[in-house]
């Protein structure tokens, strides 16, 4: 009936018609009566005298007059003829007219039109009030689900690369199983475990997992669906929320992203008080005069130095569980998990995948395998290879390949030489991580990639692998100047990391003549108080000589490198511009 409208706009357009039909229909029956015709009251006495009025209607301004032949006409009577002549109602009875006195019409009219457009006020401003809202109302119930073993498929057999994180969690979940057992030596049940670390670690995953091991009832909501522009409305949710819980003889809460509500107090002079108020509300239930027995809080948050210091004491959130990036045994067992979900051909080497992927998150492990998988399908092939898992990791890392870049011949010689002064400088210095893959073509901003492949973590970094790192960066830029005699644009990105890397060494790390000493950075945060260095303009100048030496010394490293070990030589590389040769003569080579 109405193509492309919303059913709140159909059912207006549908009140609105169903008004505007009744008026027309009220007006049409009021204009279908007859008119009465205006007759003078001398006139209507002379009509009482021959008989010929059947009845009269007195109103506080008007008669009307029925006629015995079906006519109706009106008269307007002298002020004060009634009561002047009292005996004028007296003959109306004796000539049987039926009299009788009514109020004015238009005061009727009136009272109707006015009662109908008050009812067509109230309609507009709820007709409002749900457009603003979106049809969602506040509700004082709290928008907790109930999670089952039925619909919770997630076990700890699916979390992967947290052990230390599953054994905390493990720990709840028999505690809530079997309590005496614990009770038996006097210990008590933690009321909250606190889920923290950075995005895409598995925080949410790991609470899923309990909800499918646990025998209890699990019952989770987001710190979102607390917050309400409603007085009032967040605090009776967590007071329901807590109420349906202690139903239960044990229970276990999660409430994931707890930032939303449990953001410090005060911090702020435009501080929200609807969600300081909620805030107040749930630490009230968490440790309160209500007795808390057997239910468990759980939350998720990657924010953990905004919370309210009263939610992190003891006896609300007594454990926190750091749930951080997985180390080499876990990405590969993560990708293990992951990799049961596709087919894979057998050279699938998961700890090569897991080697190159330092610092990637349980998420990004999810993403590299799904990716491949497409990768594989685009292709039209049945199993994903460790070629496509490969390709994957490439456009995790740095980006799809961008092949319809137009390059001219010289920027692409200048590309391959920039990239091979990186890849000698890499593969000649004993500290720095092994060379893995080389390219020139194009990927996300980059115009060539150098990469090397980590055979471990590291989670500290030695003076030599830094300065070897600053060689590594500077190589490029040593290898235009040596062989292609000018520089490039191409490597300010490279410059700009080996000089923070520099700058790190001696501000942070001490590895510089100016000892162990720590140099705080002037804060560029507007409104702080703390806009000054931390040192004095003469050591700022000692901390920019030392980091111009590292700079330096690592670009000599480079370069003497590169001298020792060319790549190719200066008369190769004009043969192959002189004779525009460059596919030919590399393949010769």
């Amino acid at each position: 009936m109405f193509p492309g409208s919303s059913p709140s706009r159909k059912a207006l357009i549908i009140a609105a018609g169903c008004v505007a039909i009744t008026l027309l229909v009220f007006v049409g029956v009021r204009r279908g009566a007859q008119a009465p015709r205006d007759i003078a009251f001398s006139e209507l006495l002379s009509l009482v005298d021959a008989g010929h009025v059947r009845a009269i209607a007195m109103s506080p301004d008007s008669m009307r007059v029925d006629l015995r032949d079906g006519s109706v006409a009106r008269s307007v009577a002298p002020p004060g003829y009634a009561a002047a002549n009292p005996t004028f109602l007296t003959e109306l009875a004796r000539r049987h007219i039926t009299f009788r006195v009514e109020q004015s019409s238009a005061d009727t009219l009136y009272y109707y039109a006015g009662l109908l457009a008050g009812a067509a006020f109230l309609g507009l401003v709820g007709f409002t009030l749900y457009r603003v809202t979106a049809g969602r109302l506040p509700s004082l119930e709290v928008s907790g689900r109930m999670a089952t073993r039925d619909t919770a498929v997630v076990t700890f057999a699916d979390v992967a690369g947290v052990d230390e994180a599953k054994d905390e969690v493990r720990e709840i979940v028999e505690f809530l199983r079997e309590p005496e057992r614990y009770g038996s030596i006097g210990g008590r049940i933690p009321k909250g475990v606190l889920l923290v670390g950075p995005p895409g670690t598995g925080k949410t995953l790991l609470a899923r997992s309990i909800a499918g091991e646990a025998g209890v009832p699990f019952v989770f909501a987001s710190g979102s669906d607390f917050v309400e522009m409603y007085a009032g409305v967040g605090a009776s949710r967590v007071r329901k929320l807590f109420k349906d819980a202690r139903r239960h003889k044990s229970c276990i809460v999660f409430i994931d992203e707890l930032d939303a509500v449990g953001r410090s107090r005060g911090s702020s002079s435009l501080s929200h008080e609807e969600r300081e108020q909620t805030l107040n509300q749930l630490l009230v239930e968490m440790d309160g005069f209500a007795p808390n027995l057997g239910i468990v809080v759980l939350a998720a948050t990657n924010r953990q130095d905004i919370l309210d210091p009263a939610l992190l004491r003891p006896g609300r959130f007594d454990r926190q569980v750091i749930v951080g990036n997985p180390d080499l045994k876990g990405r590969e067992a993560i990708l293990g998990v992951h990799a049961k979900k596709v087919c894979l051909t057998p050279d699938v080497d998961l700890r090569s995948i897991a080697r190159g992927t330092p610092g990637f998150s349980g998420a990004d492990l999810a993403n590299l395998i799904n990716e491949g998988a497409l990768l594989a399908a685009r292709h039209g092939r049945r199993q994903v290879s460790n070629d496509d898992l490969e390709a994957a990791r490439d456009k995790v890392l740095m980006g799809v390949e961008r092949r319809s870049l137009v390059m001219s011949e010289d920027e692409r010689i200048n590309c391959a030489y920039h990239e091979a002064g990186h890849a000698v400088v890499a593969a000649m210095l004993p500290g720095a991580d092994p060379l893995h893959k080389v390219t020139i073509i194009p990927r996300g901003r980059a115009l060539g990639v150098t990469m090397q492949l980590p055979e471990t973590d590291r989670h500290t970094h030695t003076r030599d692998y830094l300065e070897a790192k600053i060689a590594i960066l500077m190589g490029g830029r040593v290898a235009e100047e040596i062989f292609m005699r000018h520089m490039t644009s191409g490597a300010g990105n490279d410059i700009e990391r080996a000089t923070e890397i520099a700058r790190r060494m001696v501000c942070e790390f001490g590895m510089s003549a100016l000892g162990p000493i720590a140099f705080r950075r002037a804060s560029t945060t507007f409104g702080s108080d703390d806009q000054g260095a931390g040192f004095s303009e003469a050591t700022a100048r000692r901390v920019d000589d030392e980091v111009r030496e590292l700079v330096m010394r690592g670009y000599e490293v480079a370069r003497q490198l590169l001298e020792q070990h060319p790549v190719p030589s200066a008369r190769w590389r004009r043969s192959c511009c002189c004779t525009n040769r460059w596919t030919r003569t590399t393949s010769r080579r």
